[in-house]
């Protein structure tokens, strides 16, 4: 994580908007801020600042000031409770049985035609 910090020319909101709409919608942006009265804008995240620069000087002049790690709040960690293994019932997940069908048969079904005189006359 770094915090990059530049140096743009914004002199009205129109031009600050276009920049934090440009600035934001680069990948890895976390965080975008802008200081009107210093004229800085000041990014956190994991993005290339030669990229954000380059696309910053479509709407106005930008300079990096300094690029540098990122200040990680350290967030004092509350005590979990400690919980005992006998208060808590675990429940056992049982076992899953695959169950066998039975075979599907197919019947079959023959059907022979058998003629009463194969050699009779056929005018008789």
């Amino acid at each position: 994580m770094m915090k990059l910090v530049l140096k743009v020319d914004i002199y009205d909101d129109r031009t600050k908007q276009k920049a934090m709409k440009t600035v934001s919608g680069l990948s890895g942006v976390e965080s975008v801020s802008v200081d009107m009265k210093d004229k800085k804008l000041t990014l956190t995240g994991d993005t290339d600042p030669v990229h954000v620069v380059s696309k910053l000087r479509k709407w106005c002049n930008a300079e990096i000031v300094s690029v540098g790690p990122a200040k990680d709040e350290k967030k004092k960690e509350e005590p979990k409770p400690d919980v005992k293994k006998d208060q808590i019932q675990l429940l056992e997940a049982y076992p899953h049985y695959y169950y066998m069908q039975q075979p599907q048969y197919i019947q079959y079904s023959s059907v022979s035609r058998v003629e009463q005189d194969p050699v009779g006359c056929v005018i008789c």
